[in-house]
């Protein structure tokens, strides 16, 4: 059986996009399951950075399009978790050179060798964007809870819908109860109000998060890491488990989302 593709998407850029991408891949490779993540940012190639695989890159995903090398030989695997491969973006060419028919059948030929398949998408709402929702059973939209990235989350969602993409869950990124607390920024139940999609997870701000990305070693890797734990939870939550999201936000707020869910947040 073919494995899930899953595309992580934004709409504005430094929303945590590619940040996602490589903790969950790295996330569900913990688990256990066959995980190929897909750079299909072509131009500004940052996944293998955030995982540590820069060194290896020898072919990209363009190469493998234009027949230059096998899909297998454009693959890297992760040392640490063997059940990991990345496919890299190329760092030489522009978002022309990949179409969507060609994302499509690179996405559905790795969901046969992977049980999921994880597509960096390009910021934006423009060709890259068309490319890298195309094959997906399902996307992500992670935003940060401020009105710009909200308004940008809010077209990506919307042209999903319109188009007649695959559905959409919500990863909110970057969240400060305090801030909420103090009126500086929005509540979680403000921004699924507004989106009206449903959430995922909530991945706290982490000061751990940039160090570990500029490191090559994904937070989700951290035990001690709140947003490490985080977008572990998603994972398990993409896998099928019932996992309650970490009460971030008052309980009342959680079990108006998740009212059965009452014991395990006590």
């Amino acid at each position: 059986m073919p494995g899930k593709i899953i595309t992580v998407s934004s709409g504005k850029g430094g929303v945590g996009k590619t940040t996602t991408t490589a903790n969950l891949s790295i996330a569900l490779a913990m688990l256990g399951y066959r995980v190929t993540c897909i750079d299909a940012d072509i131009g500004l190639r940052n996944l293998d950075v955030m995982l540590g695989l820069e060194s290896h890159v020898y072919y990209d995903i363009i190469n493998y399009v234009e027949g230059h090398c096998r899909l297998r030989q454009a693959m890297i695997r992760d040392t640490r978790y063997p059940e990991l491969s990345l496919l890299p973006a190329a760092q030489t060419r522009g978002k022309e050179a990949l179409k969507v028919e060609d994302m499509v059948r690179v996405a559905h030929e790795a969901a046969e060798m992977a049980q999921f398949v994880i597509i960096d998408s390009p910021a934006g709402i423009e060709h890259g964007f068309r490319y890298a929702t195309a094959p997906a059973d399902l996307v992500l939209v992670v935003t940060n809870p401020e009105v710009t990235a909200l308004r940008d989350a809010d077209r990506v969602i919307g042209l999903l819908e319109a188009d007649g993409y695959a559905p959409a869950q919500l990863i909110l990124n970057r969240y400060n109860p305090e801030l909420v607390r103090k009126n500086g920024m929005l509540s979680a139940e403000t921004v699924v109000d507004l989106l009206a999609v449903d959430l995922i997870g909530i991945v706290p701000e982490d000061s751990k998060v940039l160090a570990a990305s500029n490191q090559g070693q994904p937070v989700a890797l951290d035990d001690r890491s709140a947003a490490g734990r985080a977008f572990r939870d998603i994972a398990r939550r993409l896998s099928g488990e019932d996992v309650p999201i970490e009460a971030l936000q008052e309980r009342k707020f959680l079990r108006k989302l998740f009212g059965s869910r009452r014991k395990e947040l006590a």
